[in-house]
């Protein structure tokens, strides 16, 4: 469903925007060379490695620069909708 987005850093663009999808990839990294040890599926994961729960969708300002979850971007422009 589209959403109504407007800046809620610089208040004014409701136009201009960058769409960040956010892919998690779960991995094991040595502790001393950094280098990647294992490289896990979001089925599989090892005790002690919680999945990434974070959203999947960021938006940029492509105006002021301001990355923000999109809820906070939809909610400032559903504001101008009251």
């Amino acid at each position: 469903m589209p959403q109504v987005y407007r800046c809620p850093g610089c208040k004014t663009n409701k136009s201009r925007f960058n769409m960040i999808q956010q892919v998690s990839v779960p991995v094991k990294k040595d502790p001393h060379t950094g280098e990647i040890v294992s490289e896990y599926s979001n089925d599989a994961l090892e005790p002690f490695h919680l999945p990434y729960k974070g959203p999947e969708l960021k938006v940029q300002c492509a105006t002021c620069g301001m990355i923000d979850e999109e809820k906070s971007f939809a909610a400032f422009g559903n504001m101008d909708m009251q």
